[in-house]
């Protein structure tokens, strides 16, 4: 499915000018890449409700520029700091002979039969919720797909686990791209600290058994101690 964006040419710039094109319901953006730079304006309710799906931020759109349509990416876009009102967005054109660099969503399925969640009582923890790629336009993915059905406590699962659809690699971005954890099943916290006491009351009865016996006589020896003799009287003269 095709998502469209109609967009018109801006023939103004400038922070003044951007102000009274937003108090008109419109955004002000740029699309660039091959050719020329065009700035743009777009509807902002039609471009605020795109915003919010998903595919929006992960598709090739196709962006409808006075009648011309070719095909983009969502490059970026600024929210105002407290309205829920877009400032400002960039789009990129698409060559369909060059690999491009994207981020795609990531979707994780069967963490209800995980046997860490199922049977360990643990918890799924996203440490990523999408995925730097680089592939060709046609090969661009909506999504990638991360199964956790064989994921026991304490497993993870790497980058280097995921299946990635055909002509589509992971983006590098240092050596230990593919180390990079995209998913974990956490120990319950309950259970954490039941293992913490029962260590803790092992080590203890350990060091008491452990502990030197008293000596046998130590407590004969303190006697007699203690119980020193009385100075024999004197005799009267």
């Amino acid at each position: 499915m095709t998502i469209e964006i109609n967009a018109a040419t801006r023939k103004t710039q400038g922070t003044g000018a951007s102000r009274r094109l937003r108090n008109t319901g419109r955004v002000p953006g740029v699309v660039y890449g091959a050719g020329d730079v065009n700035m743009i304006d777009i509807d902002h309710n039609e471009l605020y409700y795109k915003l919010r799906t998903e595919a929006f931020h992960a598709s090739i759109l196709t962006l409808n520029l006075d009648g011309k349509k070719e095909p983009v990416l969502l490059r970026d876009f600024v929210m105002h700091p407290f309205r829920q009102q877009v400032q400002h967005i960039d789009f990129q054109r698409v060559d369909e002979k060059k690999k491009m660099h994207i981020k795609v969503p990531l979707h994780f399925l069967n963490a209800d039969i995980a046997p860490g969640v199922k049977d360990g009582g643990g918890k799924i923890s996203h440490v990523k919720t999408d995925l730097d790629i680089t592939c060709l336009p046609k090969d661009l993915p909506a999504f990638i797909e991360v199964d956790l059905s064989h994921m026991t406590l304490g497993h993870s699962i790497h980058v280097s686990d995921l299946k990635l659809p055909k002509g589509v690699e992971a983006a590098t971005h240092g050596t230990h791209t593919s180390d990079a954890v995209v998913a974990t099943v956490q120990v319950p916290r309950g259970m954490l600290e039941a293992e913490v006491a029962a260590e803790t009351e092992a080590a203890a009865a350990a060091s008491a058994a452990s502990a030197p016996a008293p000596a046998a006589g130590a407590a004969k020896t303190g006697a007699a101690t203690t119980a020193a003799p009385a100075p024999a009287a004197k005799k009267a003269k």
